[in-house]
């Protein structure tokens, strides 16, 4: 699958993510098979830009080309001045987020809220493709809302401009994250624009990623939630797409090791403070449905330093791991 100039090692995307797409889990995504992955979306609006938490977004070191940045905003010429500042800091794609449904970038006309525009999507598109050099890619979702679903029209409208690649989330803004994707919207995408397609919306399992490939004929697929504490599941469906194998889910010891390395590189990247306080909501989805997790969320969310945290979590995990050796003697 190529972006531009880029071949990319497959078909398989981590979708950006406010809060959780920052570089050490990008990283880990994509060492665990993801073939690309977009940074945390910014704002277009560069006067914000001189904080910690936006110079922490901009940070791509050690990533693998491609390198990816998400710019929202309602503004053309704002939208076109982020694009041409982030490519001189090494941005090799600008994608361009129109399917966040927050409603604080709605409220500001950004995300989302953009597909009730047309003509200031068409605006927003050729300020930032005339902008830059590099690949502009496009986010969105399927509409505004059920009785508006305007897919088809911004996708032909963004080929046209030069758009290389679209993402689509199989749901309205209206949707938010509630009920099921719908893919019906994403294959007729794909039958009226020649540019690459990633679907998006509720790929959780390897069965379900060729289901969606099956269903919409897209070139890709998109995973956001899905991924989080479970890294692995970029590895799971691409061997499954690739030699229809379906693997198991890591043993609970390789789920610790993945879990633990994670937490360092969040300790380090944010320092202790902060990592401490980034990595709660990240143990906490390791540990989503797993024995006694109620009890484990209690300790470790009232960790404060960085070693009393990775000693309960890694604690947690070998008592786990103790009883998966147990049953599978048993058995």
């Amino acid at each position: 699958m190529r972006i531009g100039p880029y071949t990319l090692p497959n078909n398989l995307a981590l979708a950006p993510m406010a809060g959780v797409t920052d570089l050490p889990f990008r990283l880990l995504c994509r060492r665990m098979g993801a073939g690309i992955a977009a940074g945390e979306m910014l704002t277009s609006d560069v006067r914000l830009w001189n904080t910690e938490k936006s110079r922490r977004r901009m940070d791509h070191s050690g990533e693998s080309e491609p390198r990816v940045v998400q710019i929202a905003g309602g503004d053309p010429e704002m939208m076109a001045e982020a694009a041409q500042r982030n490519v001189d800091a090494g941005a090799q794609i600008i994608d361009i987020n129109m399917g966040c449904p927050a409603k604080k970038v709605c409220n500001k006309a950004a995300g989302s809220a953009l597909m009730k525009d047309e003509a200031m999507v068409r605006n927003i598109l050729q300020a930032v493709v005339k902008s830059v050099k590099v690949p502009v890619t496009l986010k969105m979702r399927t509409g505004w809302d059920a009785g508006n679903k305007n897919v088809v029209a911004i996708a032909r409208m963004a080929e046209d401009i030069g758009i290389q690649a679209l993402a689509i989330h199989g749901r309205t803004r209206a949707c938010m994250y509630q009920g099921a994707a719908e893919y019906d919207s994403i294959a007729l995408v794909k039958r009226s624009v020649g540019i690459p397609i990633f679907a998006n919306g509720d790929i959780d399992s390897a069965r379900k990623a060729k289901f969606v490939l099956e269903q919409t004929g897209a070139d890709g697929l998109m995973i956001g939630r899905s991924a989080q504490g479970r890294p692995w599941i970029f590895r799971e469906i691409e061997i499954f797409l690739t030699r229809g194998e379906l693997i198991d889910e890591p043993p609970i010891a390789e789920v610790r090791d993945i879990m633990l390395a994670h937490l360092r590189d969040l300790h380090a990247f944010y320092g202790e403070v902060s990592g401490v306080r980034v990595a709660r909501k990240h143990i906490d989805w390791y540990a989503k449905g797993r024995a006694t997790a109620h009890a484990f969320r209690h300790a470790v969310m009232q960790a404060e330093d960085a070693h009393t945290q990775i000693e309960r979590a890694r604690a947690y995990f070998d008592a786990l791991s103790h009883e998966e050796g147990l049953l599978k003697s048993a058995a």
